[in-house]
């Protein structure tokens, strides 16, 4: 297969685009405009890949992208490019509209158009997949599970405009005929995320000997999932799922953030011990909570589970050592971030100052 992937410079997309050139056959052009979160150094040992391409481009502009599009040929289409960030999304609402709205509504068209433009088996086998997220359903109580039926409640900008790009997907399989597939995942972490979200900001902080915040009183859910796994659930869906279809992609891992950081830190404790003995918990630091802040996640997978045969491979903590491994092995790979474009700085705060 040929597949396109939009944001393959990100931190799932890196991962997927890595998954596709090592376990398979297959042939990547990787479109990423890369913005703040977009990283081409998470692909260096790649680039000279016989089957990788690589275009900066950004969905945001139609005329590009369609020009891509047409002259790559594709026959999947995996939609990564977003706008991700809870935090960034109430600093600066206008680029997650832009990007995770208006941007999906470009590549929805120039999918359309090369769509129709497939005879016989290259219209039969060409797929475009919509990756989402859980928080498009908005927050749980202390019992339950999202899943595929569940009604939206976005309670956020970014969940918001993930939410209007969902409604977009549908909207062009069932107006258009446009053969689409839709995951919602929950929280994912491992190698190569950008150093703004919960756990490298946990790993960062510690490792530099700063305070670690802890949004509110660290109560608040969230269900994690292994990045390798989640980019396995992605190729099962796009070569298995069936077309129209939507699948809930989660590893049964929810933990209380403050839970979450503990472990976090005594995995530091036994991975990197610091010099004065003392426990990396310590640094934690509780600091005004998120607007807004969803109180639970949680992820129900049966369905991908029973269709596709797909199952996590990380257990509960297995994938948060092998990603403090990770950050500890790598760390020219971060470090170039924190020299240049991000100090660690708290986001998404306007309403608490």
């Amino acid at each position: 297969m040929k597949i396109l992937i939009t944001g393959g410079c990100g931190f799932i997309g890196s991962n997927l685009v890595r998954m596709f050139l090592t376990a398979t056959e297959h042939t990547v052009l990787n479109l990423d405009a890369l913005t703040y979160a977009g990283n081409h150094h998470s692909l260096d040992d790649l680039t000279a890949h016989s089957r990788y391409r690589f275009a900066h481009a950004d969905i945001c502009d139609p005329a590009t992208l369609k020009k891509h599009v047409d002259d790559f040929q594709p026959d999947w289409i995996i939609h990564l490019a977003a706008e991700s960030h809870v935090d960034r999304s109430i600093d600066d609402t206008n680029q997650f509209i832009q990007t995770n709205i208006i941007g999906t509504y470009n590549l929805l068209e120039a999918a359309r158009s090369h769509f129709d433009s497939l005879k016989g088996d290259g219209k039969s086998r060409f797929r475009f997949l919509h990756v989402s997220t859980d928080e498009v359903y908005g927050s749980l109580g202390s019992s339950g599970h999202f899943t595929e039926e569940t009604a939206y409640d976005p309670h956020s900008p970014y969940s918001a405009s993930k939410a209007s790009s969902d409604h977009l997907v549908r909207a062009w399989a069932t107006t258009y005929s446009l053969p689409v597939l839709l995951t919602n995942c929950s929280n994912n972490y491992g190698p190569y995320q950008f150093p703004e979200k919960l756990i490298p900001v946990v790993i960062l902080k510690a490792l530099r000997d700063e305070a670690i915040p802890v949004y509110g009183d660290g109560e608040n859910v969230r269900d994690w999932i292994y990045v390798l796994d989640h980019v396995e659930a992605i190729h099962a869906v796009i070569a298995r799922g069936r077309c129209g279809q939507t699948y809930n992609i989660g590893a049964n891992n929810e933990r209380r953030n403050i839970d979450l950081v503990r472990l976090l830190c005594a995995l530091l404790d036994e991975l990197r011990p610091r010099a004065d003995g003392k426990s990396y918990a310590e640094k934690i630091r509780f600091v005004p909570d998120r607007p807004g802040h969803d109180f639970r996640y949680a992820i129900d997978a049966t369905k991908i589970q029973e269709e596709l045969g797909w199952s996590p491979k990380q257990d509960l903590i297995s994938g948060f050592r092998e990603t403090i491994k990770w950050y500890l092995d790598n760390s020219t790979w971060w470090q170039n971030i924190l020299d240049n474009s991000y100090k660690l700085e708290r986001l998404g705060s306007k309403n608490n100052r």
